[in-house]
């Protein structure tokens, strides 16, 4: 019987592949144990749960920017955060910590290297977050999300996928996802998502633009994020979602796809080959632009910046685009040539090599 912690939080790019992992740790392995270190505040806090996994929750312990009170603060916190994960792998006999990211990761990784515990990693965007870069450097079985990302140790697993996405045939769930979002059958769909929170300039130049997408022969499934203020403007074949738990069936009605480019997004894309145009976020660290490139470099996608998504762009460049249906079509193809299904197995099989040494 093996005891796994899984580590990672706050964003869907870290809690995503997490619960990939998790997921098939619990279909194959009927006698282990799934732990999840996550914080209150993430959205492990609703979805781990939700999905029938312990969670331990930690502080949220932020590296400091700039030297403050905070700063102050931060050695005491931090190094209480690494004793209550220590004292957790102790007392539920882990046997292995995986760290997919985020603020409570890197005390996973220095209260298991205390321990004694093998430590396996998963990063997930294409330029590497702190919290991994320093992991890194406590193990030598680190798996990427995309070829050539620039840590320590690197082999390329691909992204674990959820498992409605990666066993996911669009073509045989097409008539039901459709129906699902009341979508006509006769007309493309254009997926639009800035994820579960939203993105602001990428709704407002779509919602600007809706009457010129469906004048070009498609329909618009805009889903726009939970904090997101957009009314519908009811434009028919423009279809207005805030929040979507059933994202499988929004992508198996997608032909074309707008949205940021996060890493669980580009690499879903991908693995089902949606063409897609890519706004990364423009705040940051750049990462979401380094996420688009594999794609970008098989013609698997557009890119355009936050700043240049504008209703004009979308009239003369991407209503351009969608009436080029041949073109979408090769756009697919060369998406689904870096996609990968079986990361979730890949990255199993390097946590399982980290178990066997």
């Amino acid at each position: 019987m093996t005891t796994y912690l899984l580590a990672g939080g706050g964003t869907a790019g870290h809690v995503n592949p997490l619960l990939a992992v998790a997921d098939r740790i619990r279909a194959s392995e009927a006698d282990a144990t799934v732990l999840v270190l996550g914080t209150a505040e993430g959205l492990e806090a609703r979805l781990v749960p939700a999905r029938g996994y312990e969670l331990i929750v930690v502080p949220r312990v932020p590296f400091p920017r700039r030297p403050n009170w905070a700063a102050l603060a931060f050695l005491p916190r931090f190094s209480a955060a690494v004793r209550g994960v220590a004292a957790v792998i102790r007392s539920r006999k882990v046997d292995v910590v995986v760290g997919f990211g985020g603020y409570v990761s890197t005390p996973a990784y220095l209260a298991a290297r205390r321990a004694g515990v093998p430590i396996v990693i998963h990063e997930a965007n294409a330029k590497p977050g702190l919290a991994n870069k320093l992991g890194a450097r406590l193990t030598e079985y680190v798996g990427v999300a995309f070829a050539g990302t620039p840590i320590r140790h690197a082999r390329f697993v691909g992204m674990p996928l959820r498992p409605e996405i990666e066993q996911l045939d669009r073509s045989a769930v097409r008539a039901e996802a459709l129906a699902f979002f009341s979508l006509e059958a006769d007309r493309p769909v254009l997926l639009v998502t800035g994820g579960s929170l939203g993105a602001r300039k990428l709704n407002a130049t779509i919602l600007a633009s809706a009457p010129a997408l469906v004048g070009a022969g498609w329909q618009v499934l805009h889903i726009t994020g939970s904090n997101s203020e957009i009314v519908d403007p009811g434009v028919p074949n423009y279809h207005l979602v805030a929040y979507c738990d059933r994202m499988d069936l929004a992508l198996a009605t997608a032909d074309c796809a707008v949205t940021r480019a996060g890493a669980a997004t580009v690499s879903e894309l991908c693995a089902l080959g949606i063409p897609a145009v890519y706004v990364p976020y423009p705040v940051g660290n750049g990462e979401q632009r380094f996420n688009a490139a594999p794609v970008l470099a098989v013609g698997g996608g557009v890119l355009i910046d936050d700043a240049d998504f504008v209703p004009a762009w979308v009239r003369s460049e991407l209503v351009t685009l969608l009436g080029d249906r041949p073109q979408l079509a090769k756009m697919g193809r060369g998406a689904a040539s870096v996609g990968v299904l079986d990361g979730t197995a890949r990255m199993l099989d390097l946590v399982h090599g980290a178990l066997t040494t």
